[in-house]
């Protein structure tokens, strides 16, 4: 029903835990983004940002077309509104879940993003961006933690789509020097949705090639491929 275009990352582990929390089924289409496949004309049609994941849905709930979506919140938003399941259907519920919702988006995914490029993976170490994004990292972690500890359960109350966007760049954690001793109410909540069967199913799906980090990869990966081909038109 599903084509799943996908590679192993915070953001395509969204979408697999999705599916797999669904129990819809679904095709993983492998988009292998060292690469640079990402940059091919057919996932471009699907996904004009160049940006994994996105999905092909052949059995639309309108009954026409195949219809895809790309950006893991709407494709969240989209498959939780087509089962009924993992978001609120109450006026209040539903915003709340949301809101958080476009909170990772705007917020968890792109900072951490930022402090792991920077941290990580570029190859020249500039302290003030390090700083920058560790500490507006470490800000949110305490956003989501005093969340969770109002609710004392999920994100959103109950567990919901919000849990499964957050979930994923979390655990990044501990290659970025976080740790989850200093949210104790993210500790809690990360326990138990990584025990989740239908959670470790989505991360399980699909691996990274042992293969080197190059000079190609970077280029594909961290911008350099999509500047060249913005030259090009």
């Amino acid at each position: 029903m599903i084509d799943l275009h996908y590679a192993p990352t915070p953001n395509g582990w969204k979408i697999s835990i999705m599916l797999e929390e669904l129990g819809l089924p679904y095709t993983v289409i492998p988009v292998n983004i060292r690469a640079g496949e990402q940059f091919k004309p057919e996932f471009l049609s699907l996904s004009p940002n160049n940006r994994i994941p996105a999905i092909v849905d052949h059995a639309p709930a309108d009954g026409g077309a195949p219809f895809s979506v790309f950006e893991t919140g709407a494709i969240l938003i989209y498959l939780a509104e087509k089962t009924g399941r993992f978001l609120p259907t109450d006026m209040r519920g539903r915003s709340h879940a949301v809101q958080w919702v476009m909170w990772q988006m705007s917020g968890l995914g792109p900072m951490l993003g930022q402090h792991g490029h920077f941290a990580l993976y570029a190859q020249e170490k500039i302290p003030y961006a390090i700083e920058r994004y560790r500490d507006e990292a470490a800000r949110l972690y305490r956003v989501l933690d005093t969340q969770l500890g109002k609710t004392g359960a999920y994100i959103a109350g109950e567990y919901s789509i919000a849990d499964i966007a957050c979930f994923p760049w979390t655990m990044t954690h501990k290659a970025q020097g976080f740790t989850l001793d200093d949210y104790p109410n993210i500790k809690r909540w990360y326990a138990v949705v990584r025990a989740r069967p239908q959670v470790q199913a989505g991360l399980a799906i699909g691996k990274f090639v042992k293969e080197p980090f190059d000079e190609e990869a970077r280029r594909n990966m961290f911008g350099a491929k999509a500047k060249e081909m913005a030259g090009r038109k």
